[in-house]
């Protein structure tokens, strides 16, 4: 394995009524609070007043309407208000897009610069306001890691960028909150979490027993438990599993001692640029066929998966053929869950393939595990249609 040095200073609140740590953990940075949520749902299900009731006495400044997939424009509004109202802390309360843009809010309203030019790479990140964030969505893994995914939509980009210094201070995770969750983004959490996991698995270092170990595991449990929660969405603990999973894939723990690939996520970024879909439905679409152009990297390391995650029986075949059954065993399992195999289903065409692959290919080939260039970007969107 590489030499690595770990640290996540993210104090992680995890279970049952937990959030009635919120106001103790808040008050640590001051009275001046800005509030980010997306569209609502917070209201819906009793978060946003259980939060409110945490907060009472604090000076709360509210920012609403957080897409999806978080745009700039968004970042650079809650950076104003932070600059405006002088904002002690930012408290981000949903999933894992506004935690993203909440991160580039916290970076933002430390610097005179555009939002952008902080994704962009242009403008280093030397503070952040401290950020917390209470989870409602078993996702992304933003709300332990330093890592933030924003999109501009006046030039159609789709940019992740990390900073040590926007790592959450604090999470809050209650299953309880990702209860009214519904089933479509439920699957595509469930895909996101695997996919976090695959990204990492995938990686040229040796003797990384361990992390193998950890990943198969995160895997395993989150293929045993998906079927049952989509059975039983409100069941507490097929819920709790997730939210855990979810956070445990994207913690840094999993990369100890290698460096993961991401070029599927890279294909993902350019296409929900353009067509602005779901991220864990364009991950369940491009990931198998990321597997299929690159298994010959590594025939070895996809059978390795095969057998120990998707209990593919190695006697009489070829290391090749394991890998290849490997890989169909994930396609099947993630349609058997609902997640969408086409981008067709999501009426994408050929007419834009061009424009995506630009996009992924801005900064030029990218991938670690497998060096992608504009003709592999090519040919896995055109098998993904």
């Amino acid at each position: 394995m590489h030499n690595f040095t770990f640290q996540n200073p993210t104090k992680l609140i995890f279970g049952k009524q937990s959030v009635k740590k919120l106001r103790k953990e808040v008050a640590k940075y001051g009275q001046k609070v800005l509030l980010v949520y997306g569209g609502g749902s917070i209201k819906r299900n009793g978060v946003y007043d259980d939060v409110r009731a945490q907060l009472e006495g604090f000076d709360i400044i509210e920012l609403a309407g957080v897409a999806p997939n978080p745009r700039v424009e968004t970042a650079r509004q809650g950076a104003a208000l932070c600059k405006e109202h002088q904002i002690d802390v930012v408290l981000a309360v949903g999933g894992g897009s506004v935690i993203d843009c909440s991160k580039l809010i916290a970076a933002a309203a430390k610097v005179e610069a555009d939002a952008w030019d902080i994704v962009r790479g242009n403008v280093k990140v030397t503070e952040a306001l401290p950020i917390g964030t209470v989870l409602t969505l078993a996702a992304t893994g933003s709300e332990m890691n330093a890592s933030s995914v924003i999109t501009n939509g006046e030039t159609l980009q789709k940019i992740d960028w990390a900073s040590k210094y926007v790592f959450p201070a604090f999470s809050i995770l209650d299953p309880c909150y990702t209860l009214s969750v519904p089933r479509d983004q439920t699957i595509y959490g469930i895909v996101d979490i695997m996919s976090h996991v695959f990204e990492q698995y995938f990686h040229d270092a040796t003797n990384t027993k361990v992390t193998d170990a950890m990943c198969e595991g995160v895997l395993r449990t989150v293929i045993e438990t998906a079927p049952l929660l989509l059975a039983d969405l409100e069941n507490i603990e097929y819920r709790e599993t997730i939210l855990l999973a979810g956070t445990v894939a994207l913690n840094n723990s999993l990369g100890m001692g290698s460096v993961g690939d991401w070029g599927t996520h890279g294909i993902e970024h350019a296409v929900s640029a353009v067509y602005d879909i779901p991220h864990g439905g364009g991950l369940a679409i491009l990931f198998p066929n990321w597997m299929q152009h690159n298994v010959r990297i590594s025939p070895k390391r996809f059978a390795q998966l095969a057998v120990r995650v998707f209990d593919v029986t190695p006697e009489g075949k070829t290391i090749e053929e394991v890998a290849q059954e490997g890989i169909a065993a994930l396609r099947a399992f993630w349609t058997s869950i609902g997640a969408p195999t086409r981008l067709a289903d999501y009426g994408i065409d050929a007419s834009q393939i061009d424009r995506m692959v630009e996009h992924a290919l801005i900064d030029g080939p990218f991938g670690h595990f497998a060096r992608l260039d504009s003709e592999d970007v090519y040919e896995i969107l055109e098998k993904s249609l």
